[in-house]
């Protein structure tokens, strides 16, 4: 029996696979006989971040936002797939040779919450933002990282990715997210 892909993974590959084949960003109808379940995803709003791996488990790519820019949840998806294929500036991007070997995840999150302490944090559980005090640079990381077993740990990365510095003062944010494979 076929594994169940949750309709916004399906979405995300199905944009990817249409942006590196044909260099076409997926446009859907308003309904979309492949995946009537998208419907209820259209009238919904939030950041998303879309994560390619190699079948080795490897990172090939990740990019999302914070919050929601995009009309809807669909949008939102499209979008961040068609970018964490082709512009995350770690990797060159995705070829087409490789697409059968590459697993998507996608992840929705929650309004970030401002925290007052690390210790309100659990990176099993919450992801972070940091914010330096202007509110200038930003940095993110998602929680449920295999690599990252503390909170400061989290936070030290969070800030690495946003050039703050490790001494400097940061404002903390938590969000949680639903994780589909």
């Amino acid at each position: 029996m076929p594994e169940f892909t949750h309709p916004l993974v399906s979405l995300a590959e199905r944009a990817i696979i249409e942006f590196v084949k044909h260099g076409q960003r997926l446009e859907l109808p308003n309904a979309d006989p492949l995946a009537p379940e998208l419907d209820a995803s259209r009238q919904e709003r939030a950041g998303t971040f879309v994560s390619i791996h190699k079948k080795n488990g490897e990172l090939r790519g990740c990019i999302g936002t914070f919050v929601p820019v995009r009309a809807n949840l669909v949008e939102e998806v499209i979008e961040n797939s068609i970018a964490s294929a082709t512009r995350d500036p770690r990797f060159y991007p995705v070829q087409e040779w490789e697409l059968n070997d590459l697993e998507i995840s996608v992840d929705v999150l929650s309004e970030p919450e401002p925290i007052d302490s690390i210790r309100e944090l659990d990176p099993k559980t919450y992801g972070v933002i940091v914010s330096d005090q202007k509110g200038e640079r930003r940095g993110l990381l998602l929680p449920m990282l295999e690599q990252v077993q503390t909170a400061e740990q989290q936070v030290a990365i969070a800030k690495q990715k946003a050039y703050i510095g490790a001494q400097e003062p940061v404002r903390l944010y938590r969000f949680r997210v639903h994780r589909y494979h």
